[in-house]
C-alpha cells in the first residue's frame, strides 16, 4: 500500500535540506542591510542639502556640483592618478619577475617566498607607520646617511609637497609586491610542463619562452591582479592617514581622505557624500567589465 505524502514528511530531513539556508539567510539579511542599505543611503545624502547632521530633502545634483568645483578635489583625484599608476605598474613589474625567477625552483624558494609575502600580513596603519619613521628626514634614512659621513646626503620627500606621493607609493609596493608575486607564480606552477618542453625542444630561448608563450597564457592572472591592486588604491585611506596624514597642507590628499575630511572636520555630509559615490562609481566602471569577461568564458 502506497504511503501518503503527508506520512512520509520528516522534519529531520526537511530541517537537514534546508539548514544550509537558515544558516546563511541571517548573515545574507544584515549584509544587504549593513552594506548595501547604507550604500544606497549614502549615494541618497549625496542628493540632499545635508551639513553636520542628514537632511532628507531631495536637492538633486548641488552637491556633485559643490563637489567638482572645490579644488581640494582635482588634487585628490591627481594623486589617485599617479598613485594607482605607479602602484599597479611597479608591483606587477615586482611581482612577475619575483615569480619567474621563483619558478626556476630556486634553493629557499619557501623562505624567500615568506619573506616577500610577510608584508602583506602587516595592515596598512603598521606600513605607514614604520615607513613614517624611516623617511622621516630627522629620524630615518637621511639621519643615517649623514651620520655615516655623507654630510649633503638629503631625502626629504615625506615633507615635500611635491614628492610626498611617492613616499605612499614606496610604502604601498613594498607591501603589495609580493601579494602580485603568489598571484603570478600561481599561474605559472598552472602552466603545463609540456608546453615549456615543446618550446625547449625547437630551441626557444628561456626570454622567448616567457615573452611569446607563457606570459599570454597568464592573461588572466594579470587582469586579476590590476583588479585587485586598483581595488586597493582607491579605497587607500589607513596608508595615507598614517604615513603623510594627508599632508603636507593637502599634498597627499586622497579620495578617501578627503570623504573623512569633509565628513567628520568640515562636516560637510552631503559633499562627502558625493565624493564616497564617485569612488563607488570608479570601482564598479572597473569590476563591472571584468566580471562581464569572466561571465562570457563560462556561459
Amino acid at each position: 500500500m502506497a504511503r501518503s505524502p503527508i506520512s512520509q514528511f520528516s522534519p529531520a530531513r526537511w530541517l537537514e535540506r534546508r539548514l544550509p539556508v537558515i544558516v546563511v539567510s541571517p548573515l545574507f539579511a544584515l549584509s544587504l542591510f549593513f552594506v548595501y542599505g547604507f550604500i544606497a543611503w549614502t549615494a541618497y545624502i549625496s542628493f540632499t542639502p545635508s551639513g553636520v547632521m542628514p537632511v532628507y530633502d531631495f536637492q538633486g545634483l548641488a552637491q556633485y556640483e559643490r563637489l567638482w568645483a572645490t579644488p581640494r578635489w582635482y588634487v585628490a583625484i591627481k594623486n589617485l592618478f599617479i598613485f594607482s599608476s605607479l602602484f599597479i605598474a611597479i608591483s606587477m613589474a615586482i611581482g612577475i619577475l619575483l615569480a619567474i625567477l621563483l619558478d626556476q625552483r630556486v634553493r629557499a624558494e619557501g623562505l624567500i617566498r615568506t619573506v616577500y609575502l610577510y608584508p602583506m600580513a602587516l595592515s596598512f596603519i603598521v606600513t605607514g607607520t614604520v615607513w613614517k619613521w624611516m623617511l622621516n628626514p630627522g629620524l630615518g634614512l637621511q639621519r643615517l646617511m649623514r651620520e655615516a659621513g655623507f654630510e649633503n646626503f638629503t631625502f626629504d620627500w615625506l615633507v615635500n609637497s611635491h614628492y610626498a606621493i611617492y613616499t605612499l607609493v614606496i610604502a604601498a609596493v613594498w607591501q603589495s609586491s609580493g601579494y602580485a608575486m603568489a598571484l603570478f607564480l600561481a599561474g605559472l606552477r598552472s602552466v603545463d610542463d609540456e608546453i615549456l618542453k615543446a618550446a625547449a625542444v625547437d630551441g626557444s630561448s628561456p626570454w622567448k619562452t616567457y615573452t611569446s608563450i607563457v606570459l599570454p597564457i597568464l592573461r588572466p592572472v594579470f587582469l586579476s591582479t590590476v583588479i585587485i591592486l586598483a581595488h586597493l588604491a582607491i579605497k587607500s585611506f589607513d596608508l595615507v592617514v598614517a604615513l603623510t596624514g594627508g599632508g603636507p597642507g593637502y599634498a597627499t590628499d586622497m579620495p578617501a581622505t578627503f570623504m573623512y575630511a569633509f565628513a567628520f572636520q568640515r562636516s560637510e555630509l552631503g559633499v562627502a557624500a558625493a565624493s564616497a559615490t564617485m569612488m563607488l562609481m570608479t570601482i564598479i566602471a572597473i569590476i563591472v567589465p571584468y566580471l562581464y569577461s569572466e561571465l562570457r568564458k563560462t556561459a
